[in-house]
């Protein structure tokens, strides 16, 4: 009986081992599979080395007038390098994040600014527990207006003497950029819990409180971090269950199944553009259906095996809230369909995009 128990549990031994070997090679594939290389606007771009690119998105995602950020590689002579290609400091190319911005809402100089608080600009090794040049910093200048800012940006951070030792950034004129396997995108949004870790354990957070929290803030808009509480007390009890408990309203029983007004719909926590109603479809299913989002950027699309099936959840950039699922089911011209939660939007109608400061979307509406 023994014998038979521990062969049992020998075979079950291997089963899991087996299984925890595939996900870290998956986990690694996933990392290792080659980047793309990315087309930009030099006069809305910024791109900026920070060290682990991970830790670079958030301070500039959650900034009112950057349209997106993307973490990748730069720098180096190699084309199309992977994760562990550049990890092994044999590319010349550096962590970085490309961040498309409206220069009418924030300017070039502002993103830097914000940059200076992220990172340590007097270290030419790398960046906190992240060693080796593809984790150390530079700004990568796209037109010589950037690198005449980029300069006296620098020059004014040398006088305002927040280090004690000697300012190493460089300032390098921008190439290719390379856009990181998908795995690493958002990655402090699809693997929280992880990255949380990550970055306690970096040492970054420790050091950008040491210099800086005795310095003037940066009055920059952003986009509202509530509470639970605040959220609570802001919500209707569906819309919490929805949002923040990851929850389904019912069927045809909700405002925006059927409604057929000219307008966009907004995030009902950040107020983040999601969709307009220019994209909006009769999908029969009861739920308010778009082929696609109004601003890309503001969608984060995750996994999610909740009912023992993989399905591919929506959630709102900036609000972090629970919208509902994009499935490859919908009509032309995308093939898709972004089944949402009335219960997660706030809809606003063309009349009164430019009283509540909609007003680059009127154009979309005859």
């Amino acid at each position: 009986m023994k014998k038979r128990m521990w062969t049992i549990l020998s075979v079950i031994g291997l089963i899991v081992i087996m299984v925890g070997g595939y996900f870290v090679f998956q986990q690694q594939q996933a990392k290792s599979s080659g980047s793309k290389e990315l087309s930009y606007q030099p006069e809305e771009t910024a791109i900026l080395a920070g060290g682990c690119f991970w830790c670079m998105e958030p301070p500039f995602e959650r900034l009112k007038g950057v349209k997106s950020v993307i973490s990748g590689y730069t720098g180096g002579d190699v084309e199309n390098p992977t994760y562990n290609q550049v990890s092994a400091e044999t590319t010349g190319h550096r962590e970085a994040v490309l961040i498309t911005f409206d220069p009418n809402v924030i300017s070039y100089k502002q993103l830097l600014d914000v940059y200076w608080r992220q990172i340590d600009p007097t270290d030419a090794d790398g960046q906190f527990v992240d060693r080796g040049e593809s984790y150390t910093t530079a700004i990568f200048y796209t037109n010589e207006k950037q690198k005449e800012i980029a300069a006296q940006s620098k020059q004014d951070l040398e006088k305002q003497r927040v280090f004690d030792d000697k300012i190493v950034t460089p300032l390098i004129a921008a190439g290719p950029f390379y856009e990181a396997e998908a795995y690493h995108q958002d990655y402090y949004l699809k693997s929280e819990k992880k990255y949380k870790f990550y970055r306690a354990a970096s040492g970054r957070d420790d050091f950008i409180n040491r210099y800086w929290n005795d310095q003037p803030k940066l009055d920059l808009p952003t986009y509202p971090k509530l509470s639970d509480a605040e959220i609570k007390k802001k919500l209707t009890a569906i819309q919490y269950k929805v949002t923040q408990e990851d929850g389904t309203e019912p069927a045809f029983d909700n405002p925006y199944h059927d409604l057929k007004a000219d307008g966009i719909y907004v995030d009902l926590i950040s107020g983040e553009p999601l969709f307009s109603s220019n994209d909006k479809y009769d999908s029969k299913t009861g739920w308010p259906s778009f082929t696609k989002p109004l601003e890309p950027g503001n969608i984060i699309e995750k996994s999610d095996f909740s009912i023992g099936m993989k399905r591919m959840e929506v959630r709102s950039r900036h609000g972090n809230a629970h919208l509902g699922h994009v499935f490859s089911d919908g009509p032309e011209p995308t093939g898709l369909r972004y089944c949402m939660n009335s219960a997660a939007l706030r809809f606003i109608p063309k009349e009164d995009l430019k009283q509540e400061g909609y007003s680059e979307y009127v154009a979309d509406f005859k």
